[in-house]
């Protein structure tokens, strides 16, 4: 086969459509989950090489895969960001029938830009069914309930999980009734599910780590990663929250500033106002505002920083509210930088 008659060369620009290159990053995708955007460039780079080796240059270079020097490899310092922008949204226009889409998001404690390849169907636990079984799924339900019920009060929005209170929702706990109406034996009607085992429960929560779904921070605590948000957001409002027009409950709040869930991050000082922030956020709003102004843009109450969302709630006195105990979020991320 001629060099013209190789399948690579008839694909030879992005603004013919989808091309291998945007195949072959595909895939690359496939293998990771989710790619930080620092993670992304050296593999477009090598991607981006290749198809210029490739390929036959086109009449009018396209500026996205257009190298200034053609004789020179492309390194990850050559790919910008209109570069991942243009490739992801070639690919999600290919793979959208399939109900797929690569999303981005801020990590909201490294602040950096994470990429995930996530799933778009409306009910987004049930995707895990091809991974797990049911009795595991029904653990994982367990531990989301933990996290967004238990662990998610008006005073102590924690929404995350210790390894101990995990392992404790192996097994499903049987309510009182079901001791009370025990059978004929004197035994206590089994629940329908029957739980699984502390082994098993370990080795779920390890595949939730290694799928990018779980995170698990330095205090050992587990919560949703990042990919997780993005493609269970619907799924959590529609479950945790209840929008009863005479007594709602909003358990799961969107930061004032980027609009993306807050399970890590601060809260208005006034309990009762439902104002959220990721603290980037948080710092970026008031910095704006200049002179010390830190009050809430809805109840106006001093916002100090120091009402915390996240794995920090269930470490901070009560005294942190009034002034007391750590110092704020905000405080130490602006010495941070």
């Amino acid at each position: 086969m001629s060099r013209d008659d190789s399948p690579l060369v008839r694909e030879v620009s992005p603004d013919e459509g989808y091309t291998y290159m945007h195949r072959a990053f595909f895939h690359a995708f496939l293998t990771h989950s989710v790619l930080t955007a620092e993670e992304i460039k050296p593999i477009l780079a090598h991607v981006m090489t290749a198809h210029s080796k490739y390929s036959q240059a086109p009449r009018t270079p396209h500026p996205l895969t257009h190298h200034p020097d053609p004789d020179r490899p492309w390194t990850a310092g050559d790919v910008t960001a209109p570069h991942i922008v243009s490739t992801i949204q070639t690919i999600n226009a290919k793979i959208e029938h399939y109900d797929f889409e690569i999303r981005s998001t801020k990590d909201q404690q490294s602040k950096l830009t994470i990429y995930a390849l996530v799933n778009k169907t409306s009910d987004a636990l049930t995707q895990l069914a091809t991974k797990f079984s049911a009795n595991e799924i029904a653990y994982i339900r367990r531990l989301l309930d933990y996290m967004f019920e238990t662990n998610n009060t008006h005073t102590r929005e924690v929404m995350a999980i210790k390894h101990t209170e995990a392992s404790q929702l192996a097994r499903p706990r049987r309510n009182r009734q079901s001791q009370i109406n025990g059978d004929a034996d004197g035994e206590a009607t089994q629940p329908a599910d029957p739980g699984i085992s502390m082994p098993e429960a370990d080795e779920v929560l390890a595949t939730l780590l290694n799928e990018s779904f779980f995170q698990k921070s330095r205090a050992q605590y587990y919560s949703l990663a990042p990919r997780a948000l993005m493609e269970l957001r619907a799924y959590l409002k529609e479950t945790y929250n209840d929008d009863d027009d005479e007594a709602p409950v909003v358990r799961i709040r969107d930061c004032e500033g980027c609009q993306e869930i807050v399970t890590h991050g601060v809260r208005c000082n006034n309990r009762d106002c439902g104002v959220r922030w990721h603290d980037a956020c948080a710092n970026s709003y008031y910095r704006g505002r200049g002179g010390g102004n830190r009050k809430c843009p809805k109840c106006e109450t001093e916002c100090k920083g120091d009402v915390y969302v996240g794995e920090r709630a269930d470490k901070v006195t009560s005294r942190s509210s009034t002034g007391g105990g750590r110092r704020s979020a905000m405080v130490e991320e602006e010495e941070s930088e």
